[in-house]
């Protein structure tokens, strides 16, 4: 089953659900796709069922596969990260030639790829550690990618790339990142806003719940309604369709049925990790992780019953009132985890020098990624033709007058459910976030205290240039440090 004449455009090995709806959708764009995979049951499964999705040339032997494509040949690897990505790239780079192109499009850890780049350089093969977002359904109609590398092999790759993603206002989402990890370390950071933004949805949906007694039939019509509106995004959307889900079995609610321990695959705690490197507070983003913690210790959850505390009902006065409240402080806190990552993106790019048009990344994220929403326009407006870049996502224009429309509302849901027992670590976290950005001071300065006391880390003053350090177990005295 296989054809070694070079006439594919590019080629597709690792054919699970992703990789195999990607070759599909290359082959729909007109592309010869050439596709493989280490079983060979799953090549020609995918070439019995979707053969006539356009034209697909099947390779059983690695050697195959790689003399089936056109020079510079373009491979996408979509397997399993880490081992099996390393061992995909080795069998591969014996057989190819200097100027060809391998492209990881997993979910690689970033320095992992800038690892892999500088090793396919030396060969003279062109790596390109690519994000690509938008699950199973993105990766057949249409994804937002976020593709690394050098800006030589996206000369190559990139019409390819643009053609098969998605496409709003008539631009494709899909650009240049930067050099070596820069795509992979982007996609890393969009999927630790889609956990602080999953998490604040889920402490919307709870707030709803417990706090104003409401039921999931109705919870959905009121995200399907927020979804007309500045929370338009999809996972709003799916959201409503998910409460709206009756189990079959038991006619409860879905959300009822569910098991309340919540997975995780990595990216979003590489995205707080990376944050601590850097020193850059994405505290939203690591709530959203810790949440997930949370939900998955039984043993400790299971003792819920014996600590005190509010049975998380809320007093409502006004319903109706209470609704638009949520819905503000959602609005609120997604502004403040999108501003997060972009800090990280600017932190990221300055200590691996990668040149990070963040009105691009703003530009290609608002169609076939998990976090698409409207507002993303906005973001790409706030960043894009500037002079100078804002020193944070909120000081800009729009965004600025949207936090002063939601202030009331915002602090009264955190307030009030701090009060009646509910959790909002998110909500919370985002909040306590933007009060220090509108600090003139911070506490700060009494821990800097403490550190010289204890261990004479030095410190600076307001009032003179230099490092001092207090004589704590002398006379008290200031000394030049």
């Amino acid at each position: 089953m296989s054809d070694t004449t070079a006439t594919a455009d590019i080629g597709v090995t690792g054919l699970a659900v992703m990789g195999s709806n990607l070759a599909r959708n290359f082959a729909s764009k007109g592309f010869v796709t050439a596709v493989h995979n280490r079983s060979t049951n799953k090549m020609k499964a995918l070439l019995d069922e979707h053969g006539s999705d356009g034209d697909f040339v099947g390779s059983e032997s690695a050697v195959d596969f790689v003399a089936s494509l056109k020079v510079p040949r373009k491979i996408i690897i979509m397997v399993k990260a880490g081992g099996p990505t390393d061992a995909v790239i080795d069998e591969l780079s014996e057989l190819l030639e200097p100027g060809d192109i391998l492209i990881d499009g997993g979910n690689a850890k970033f320095a992992d790829t800038i690892r892999r780049e500088a090793a396919a350089k030396e060969k003279g093969i062109n790596f390109v550690g690519c994000g690509i977002s938008g699950g199973e359904e993105g990766a057949l109609l249409g994804p937002s990618i976020m593709p690394g590398g050098s800006a030589e092999a996206y000369k190559s790759l990139g019409p390819i790339l643009e053609k098969i993603s998605a496409h709003v206002d008539g631009a494709p989402c899909c650009t240049h990142i930067g050099e070596n990890g820069a795509g992979h370390f982007v996609k890393m950071v969009h999927n630790g806003i889609e956990y602080a933004d999953m998490q604040l949805i889920a402490e919307a949906y709870d707030l709803l719940r417990r706090g104003a007694g409401i039921e999931p039939a109705e919870i959905a019509d009121i995200f399907a309604e927020w979804n007309k509106g500045e929370l338009d995004s999809f996972l709003i959307e799916i959201t409503a369709e998910v409460l709206r889900q009756v189990d079959a079995k038991t006619g409860k609610p879905f959300v009822d049925v569910v098991v309340d321990a919540a997975g995780m695959k990595g990216t979003g705690t590489w995205t707080v990790q990376t944050a601590l490197d850097l020193a850059v507070p994405v505290s939203g983003i690591a709530e959203a992780v810790f949440a997930r913690g949370l939900s998955s210790l039984p043993d400790q959850r299971a003792a819920a019953g014996e600590l005190p505390g509010p049975d998380g009902s809320m007093s409502l006065e006004d319903k109706d009132s209470f609704v638009e409240d949520v819905r503000r402080a959602l609005y609120a806190s997604k502004i403040v985890a999108y501003a997060q990552g972009l800090d990280e993106i600017v932190a990221g790019a300055k200590e691996y020098d990668w040149d990070i048009d963040l009105g691009a990344v703003a530009r290609i994220w608002r169609g076939g990624c998990i976090i698409r929403a409207a507002f993303l326009n906005r973001i790409t407006e706030a960043y894009d033709g500037k002079a100078e870049r804002p020193a944070s996502l909120l000081f800009t224009g729009y965004f600025t007058k949207a936090m002063a429309g939601v202030q009331d509302s915002w602090r009264s849901v955190v307030g009030g459910a701090a009060k009646a027992g509910l959790p909002t670590p998110g909500f919370a976290a985002a909040l306590s976030y933007y009060d220090g950005l509108r600090s003139p001071r911070l506490p700060a300065a009494l821990i800097q205290g403490q550190r010289d006391f204890f261990g004479a880390h030095t410190y600076q003053r307001v009032d003179t240039e230099g490092t001092f350090h207090t004589l704590w177990s002398g006379d008290r005295s200031e000394v030049d440090a």
